[in-house]
C-alpha cells in the first residue's frame, strides 16, 4: 500500500465528517465512493463518464455513486452499492479510508452527497455498466496536486453565491459536486503527503 492511504485513513479516523446545513431546502440523501487506486506504484483517481441520456448531471465525469436506495442500511452501503453496479466488480476489497464531508447539489437535483475515500484492490478488471458509464479514466493524483489544473468560478442557485471547482486532465473537464469533492481530496493529499 502506499504511504499516502495510510496517513488518510489516520487523518480521516480523527475528524468527523460534517453534514450539510442549508435551513429551508430539502435535500435527497446520495454518496459516492472516490476510489483510489495504484498504476505503476503511483496512486491515481478513478473517474467515471456519464451517458449523455441520463436525467441527472449527464455527460459529465462523477464518482461512482447515487441516491440511497431504502435498503442501504448506510450511506457507505450506497456509495459501494453504487460501485459495484457501476463498475461491475466486487467492492469486498475495497478498503474504504473514511468519510469527507457532505457535498449538497444545487439547482435541479438537490442532493445531499456523502463521499467516501476508498483503495481499490490490484488487478480489477472493470466492466462498466453502459447504461451508467459512458467510460472510465483514472488520473495520476500528482497531475490534480498541480495548481496549474484547477480553477473555481461563482455561481447562484437558489439565493445563494457558491464557488464551483474545475480540474481538467488531458481533453477531460471534471467540475461540479464531483469537483468539489475533489477539492477536498486534493488538499487533503497535500496537507499529508511527504515533502
Amino acid at each position: 500500500m502506499h504511504p499516502l492511504f495510510d496517513a488518510l485513513e489516520t487523518h480521516l479516523a480523527t475528524r468527523p465528517a460534517q453534514a450539510v446545513d442549508l435551513p429551508g431546502l430539502v435535500l435527497r440523501e446520495a454518496a459516492v465512493l472516490v476510489p483510489l487506486l495504484l498504476r505503476d506504484e503511483r496512486p491515481h483517481v478513478l473517474f467515471t463518464k456519464r451517458p449523455t441520456t441520463l436525467r441527472h448531471h449527464a455527460g459529465q465525469y462523477s464518482f461512482p455513486g447515487g441516491s440511497r436506495d431504502p435498503e442501504d442500511s448506510t450511506p457507505l452501503h450506497t456509495a459501494l452499492r453504487e460501485t459495484r453496479e457501476e463498475l461491475g466488480i466486487d467492492v469486498t476489497g475495497v478498503r474504504v479510508l473514511g468519510g469527507l464531508d457532505e457535498v449538497p447539489t444545487l439547482g435541479g437535483s438537490n442532493f445531499r452527497i456523502r463521499p467516501f475515500v476508498g483503495v481499490l484492490p490490484r488487478g480489477l478488471e472493470f466492466k462498466p455498466n453502459p447504461a451508467e458509464v459512458e467510460f472510465i479514466i483514472e488520473v495520476p493524483l500528482a497531475h490534480l496536486l498541480a495548481p496549474s489544473v484547477h480553477r473555481t468560478e461563482s455561481r447562484r442557485a437558489g439565493g445563494l453565491v457558491y464557488e464551483v471547482d474545475f480540474f481538467t486532465w488531458e481533453t477531460h473537464v471534471i467540475w461540479g459536486a464531483t469537483g468539489r469533492i475533489l477539492r477536498d481530496v486534493v488538499g487533503l493529499a497535500r496537507e499529508l503527503s511527504p515533502p
